[in-house]
């Protein structure tokens, strides 16, 4: 193999797995002393062969340094296999406490727990770390606790134009009742079990 195939491999590999822009910097101190690759010039003879192979994807120049990124053709399908597989793994706890703050929002913790019936801090963090809710201020009341409200991607993730576009009540209970909640509900409570509020 040459060495300008090498360098090639090294930089395409070193983008696939990097969760930041690769710099010539970066790329430069994973490398071993003496060897030194010119990371501007293989990303542009990189993206000349996935043009004429016709691939999904391509380099981008991002900041200071460069990404993989799929072309813009691709996103809806892209999209739906994302909300697809993170469905999949949403338990029924966390879709039970998603639709309390979808219609009551902005509502506090405490609020939410009266409503279920149990504790929902590990469900909050997991709904707050996939970004289908946010904190949108305090509530005027004792110990003045965070309020909840849904986002734009909760919009994105079940496909609605605003919070009008809601299902009924009786829609969320069919969802809920569903044969595919129940079994990822007991595929995956293990994992934010939750425990009854105190009385």
């Amino acid at each position: 193999m040459k060495e300008h195939d090498i360098d090639t491999g090294i930089v395409e590999a070193m983008l696939m797995v990097s969760d930041t822009p690769l710099t010539q910097k970066k790329l430069q101190a994973c490398l071993d002393e003496g060897h030194r690759i010119n990371i501007d010039k293989t990303v542009e003879h990189l993206n000349d062969e996935y043009k004429n192979r016709n691939r999904s994807f391509y380099i981008t120049k991002v900041s200071d340094g460069y990404q993989i990124v799929t072309h813009k053709k691709y996103e809806t399908l892209i999209r739906r296999l994302i909300h697809k597989s993170m469905r999949s793994r949403l338990t029924y706890a966390a879709l039970e406490t998603l639709s309390v703050i979808a219609y009551k929002q902005p509502i506090s913790k405490p609020e939410i727990e009266r409503i279920r019936g149990v504790n929902c801090s590990a469900v909050l963090n997991t709904l707050i770390e996939r970004e289908l809710i946010t904190v949108r201020g305090r509530a005027d009341a004792p110990g003045r606790p965070l309020l909840y409200a849904t986002t734009e991607e909760f919009l994105r993730y079940f496909g609605l134009n605003s919070p009008d576009d809601l299902p009924r009540s009786r829609e969320l209970n069919e969802l809920f009742q569903s044969k595919e909640y129940r079994a990822t509900e007991k595929g995956t409570v293990s994992a934010e079990s939750e425990k009854s509020v105190e009385p």
